[in-house]
Order: C-alpha cells, then structure tokens, then sequence
C-alpha cells in the first residue's frame, strides 16, 4: 500500500510540476511579446516623430521622414541628390532643357511639374508629395496654396544653397548627411583659397568681377551664387562693387570702366545676339585698358554652373573650374 501511495504521489507531483512549467513558459512568451510589441509601437513612434522646421515663411511640421519630394527652385533640384533622393517632380530648367546637363543622369525621367516661376499646381497635387521645397522669392504669393498640397518649406534666398543643404538635413532626418556635405565645402574653399595665396602671394587676394553679357547690356553681378562662393574662396571686390543688391545694369559702353578688376569670369547665353554684343563691348577702346585684360585674367565660364544651377553639386563644379583657372592641385 505505501508503495502505491508513494507511487502515486510521485506521478501527482510529476503532473504539477509539468504545469508549472508550461505556466512559467507562457508568462515568458507573453512577457516577450510584450516587450517585442512595445519595441515596435516605440520604433513606430520613432517614424512617426514630427519634426518642426522654422524657415522663411514660417513654421512647417513634418510627421515622419518624407519620401515622395517636390523642388520648385533649381537649388533645390541641385541639392536633392547629394541626400540620395530622386524627388517626384521638379520643375524645368532655365536652360539646357527639361533638366541640366549635369543633373541628367541623376534626374531623368523625373515629371516636370512647370516652370519656376510658374508651377503647375494642379500636377504638383496629382503627385501627393510628402513635402515641398520653394523658395519665398518666387512662390510668396502661392505659398499657401501650395501648402495646402503638402508641408512647403521655403527658402529665403534663391542661391543660399548651404541653407538648402541644412533645411533638407532637418526635412529628411539627415543632419549627420548635411554637416558631412557642409564640412565638405568649408575643406574645400579653405584649402583653394591656401592655394591660391601660395601660389599668388602678394597679389592674392584679387580683385573680381563677374560680368554677364545681354543682347542689349552688360551687367556686372554683386551678391549672387557666384559672388558668394568667390568671397568664400578668398576674392574681394573692387570699391565700386560693394553693394548688397544683385548687382549694375550698363547700358552704354562709356560704362566699361566700371568693371575694372584683376580678374573677370564672364558668362553669357549661346545667343548670336548676345555674342554680337560681346564682341561690341570688348572690342572697345576702354575694354582694352581694363586690368583683368591688361594681364590675361579673362575667363569664359559655364552660366549654368556660375548662375543657374544654384546648389551644392553647382557650388562644387564652379570651385573645380576655380581649381583649373588658377592651375591649382585639387
């Protein structure tokens, strides 16, 4: 009798312990996941983060990181691919139509939603984008229509392009891509402008002036794309072309002496009118007593990459000319 009692007992507690067991497993499962399901609601709150952006016209918020992208301004077009992104709609170039020669292999196939001056809203909306980039001196007075499409940030200045490089980093939660682009830049003015003073010594920095050649005029421009990325590399500007605004229209050739300085970069439209106003110009008698011409330091330069591309990839393909024009090591 105690062996069957001691043998039955033996399989009872056989029998509790196995469902000890089985509960301590469930209670561990669920508490894993428990833990599983709150890691994800946490990574999903993590996506799902909204981001405030303080530009130009305001406050925009950003809920999540955008994937589908409208750039309204050829800066932003530029800029866009330096983050790896190929927006939804651009609008068209100025020039070298749809899409800049040098942005083509970034950029083919991408819709045009118009012109920069004039986009089509009703193609921007069809394109349901996450986020839109503008710029307040083109699109004030449609911002908020565009608004209404989808978060717009706006830029201030159309050829602040390092500001377009940090807006993006703050859109696309990219800030540690943005500083890698700026840092980048800041290396590379810095070490074209030790250059150049090695190479020039006393006679650096120079004086420039960038001349832009009209079917009717010529102009020299001031504060522009260009002008803020010599005055970067180390240029000065002569007296005379100190001011704040874009720039001076010259409409009669007794004006040349105005654009004296040790260095020219000019650039100008494939026009036959405009070309015929150039030649005019420089053909001049007083063009001949100029600094810049007296000592060879006339450059033809590329308009798209010195005044229409206006981003970060321009910035850079405009400082390899400045690389190429002063025979400097890059």
């Amino acid at each position: 009798m105690y062996r069957l009692l001691s043998k039955t007992g033996a399989i009872l507690s056989a029998f509790v312990l196995f469902i000890f067991l089985v509960a301590c497993g469930d209670s561990t499962d669920s508490s894993e996941n428990g833990e599983n399901e709150s890691d994800q609601a946490s990574n999903e709150e993590e996506t799902e983060e909204t981001i405030t952006i303080e530009h130009s016209m305001g406050t925009t918020e950003i809920e999540g990181t955008p994937e589908k992208v409208v750039t309204l301004y050829q800066g932003a077009t530029d800029t866009i691919t330096s983050f790896g992104i190929e927006p939804v709609g651009i609008v068209e170039s100025w020039v070298e139509t749809p899409i800049y020669e040098y942005l083509r292999d970034d950029l083919e196939g991408t819709t045009i939603v118009g012109q920069e001056t004039q986009p089509n809203l009703e193609e921007i909306a069809s394109l349901d984008p996450d986020v839109i980039f503008a710029s307040k001196t083109r699109h004030e007075d449609i911002y908020e229509k565009l608004d209404q499409i989808a978060p717009t940030i706006a830029i201030e200045t159309l050829y602040d392009f390092k500001g377009t490089v940090e807006l993006m980093g703050q859109a696309f939660n990219k800030q540690d891509r943005a500083d890698e682009i700026l840092n980048n830049w800041n290396n590379r003015v810095e070490d074209f402008n030790t250059k150049a003073e090695n190479e020039l010594g006393d006679k650096w920095p120079q004086n420039v002036a960038l001349l832009n050649f009209r079917s009717d005029h010529a102009r020299i421009y001031f504060d522009s794309f260009a002008g803020s990325i010599l005055r970067e590399a180390g240029f000065e500007r002569p007296e005379n072309q100190q001011g704040d605004e874009w720039g001076i229209k010259l409409t009669d050739k007794e004006s040349i002496t105005e654009m004296n300085a040790d260095v020219f970069f000019v650039f100008m439209g494939d026009d036959p009118a405009v070309e015929e106003t150039y030649n005019e110009w420089t053909n001049h008698p007083l063009w001949e007593n100029l600094d810049a011409v007296k000592n060879d330091q006339v450059y033809r330069v590329d308009q798209v990459i010195w005044n229409m591309g206006g981003g970060i990839n321009a910035a850079n393909l405009m400082v390899d000319e400045l690389y190429e024009h002063y025979d400097l090591e890059k």
